[in-house]
């Protein structure tokens, strides 16, 4: 089970942390900032890519959008976003609640420098009704994720 495996590696990396669970679905970015009462930029958004053979995952603010000429950069090569029907296989995680926690396989993850707008973001924990708060600084700590800069700057 997907929350399961977040809670696990949560229990080890940072037992301070508890995972809140809603009746309503976080799935989305808009439904994840209306359950947890933040603006939409707030939520942390975790998305699955590869670049040639190679899967990563990024975690940007909810309202970022990708740079694709800096992700390129930053990742050497074109980036493309995983099928759908690969993502939960290859996180462990089902889509809405792909988070970079308690991951089914060690995968490269990246924090956006977007995040670092913020003293807490809010991302998913596993499953579609599921997250944590999280100072962003901690989240990249405790997931060993570098740090780049490839999203658009946000429209205001």
């Amino acid at each position: 089970m997907s929350i399961e495996s977040v809670r696990e590696h949560l229990s080890q990396a940072a037992p301070d942390l508890d995972i809140i669970e809603t009746e309503d679905s976080s799935a989305t970015v808009a439904e994840a900032a209306a359950a947890h009462d933040v603006a939409t930029a707030q939520i942390a958004k975790t998305l699955s890519f590869s670049v040639k053979d190679r899967v990563f995952l990024l975690v940007a603010r909810g309202d970022a959008r990708i740079d694709n000429k800096k992700a390129k950069v930053a990742f050497g090569g074109k980036v493309k976003m995983l099928p759908l029907d690969e993502v939960e296989t290859i996180t462990g995680h089902p889509v809405g609640g792909v988070c970079p926690f308690g991951l089914a396989k060690a995968i490269p993850v990246y924090c956006d420098e977007s995040l670092k707008a913020f003293d807490e973001v809010v991302p998913a924990a596993g499953s579609r009704n599921a997250a944590v708060r999280i100072a962003p600084q901690r989240m990249a700590e405790i997931t060993n994720a570098g740090w780049v800069d490839v999203c658009q700057a946000p429209e205001d």
